[in-house]
């Protein structure tokens, strides 16, 4: 819970004790193992984590093939975002892919401390930003860059994933077939 606290104090630097007691009570630990779906396509995202621990990916069916939207690690916050805030059937399903430590905070109570400690809402605001911001630079990744260049991106802002992550999700977040991504593992940069 200590690096959750410390996150938001980044964005919050005025965090009250009375807020901390209000957090330490509206989040729960969950210890789940590896290869477990936490979100399953058509369910309702009841649900925001906060990863201690591990690394998950959210994808999507197309077809029968899976498509990796996403990976989050330590240090981030794990979603649905249009099922978690419209409270609509979930089109993507989240798994995790090692065993993770999660803080999660349902919808309900989420907002009661909005409500409760109007200042919480920045840190909500700042952090729906954030997310988003990665989701456009991923789109404009996928519209506007070379497959080599998008690995490169990848593997800057994940150095590690190649060791957490299996290659066949990893291309399929970058749109490129497992082939070409050995190929582009094989260049020396």
């Amino acid at each position: 819970m200590k690096s959750l606290t410390v996150l938001i104090k980044h964005f919050w630097p005025t965090v009250t004790p009375d807020f901390e007691a209000a957090l330490q009570e509206a989040v729960v630990r969950e210890e789940i193992p590896k290869k477990t779906v936490i979100l399953q396509e058509g369910q309702v995202a009841k649900k925001m984590y906060f990863v201690e621990k591990g690394c998950l990916r959210g994808y999507y069916l197309k077809e029968g093939t899976e498509v990796n939207s996403w990976f989050m690690k330590e240090g981030d916050f794990v979603i649905s975002i249009v099922s978690f805030y419209t409270q609509h059937p979930s089109e993507e399903l989240i798994e995790t892919l090692e065993d993770c430590v999660l803080w999660s905070i349902s919808y309900q109570r989420l907002h009661q401390l909005y409500l409760q400690h109007p200042g919480f809402n920045q840190v909500g605001r700042l952090l729906t930003e954030r997310y988003y911001v990665l989701s456009e630079q991923r789109t404009q990744s996928l519209r506007k860059k070379t497959a080599d260049e998008r690995y490169r991106q990848l593997i800057t802002s994940f150095p590690d994933i190649s060791k957490r992550i299996p290659l066949k999700y990893i291309a399929s977040y970058l749109g490129i077939t497992s082939e070409t991504l050995s190929r582009l593992r094989a260049k020396k940069w």
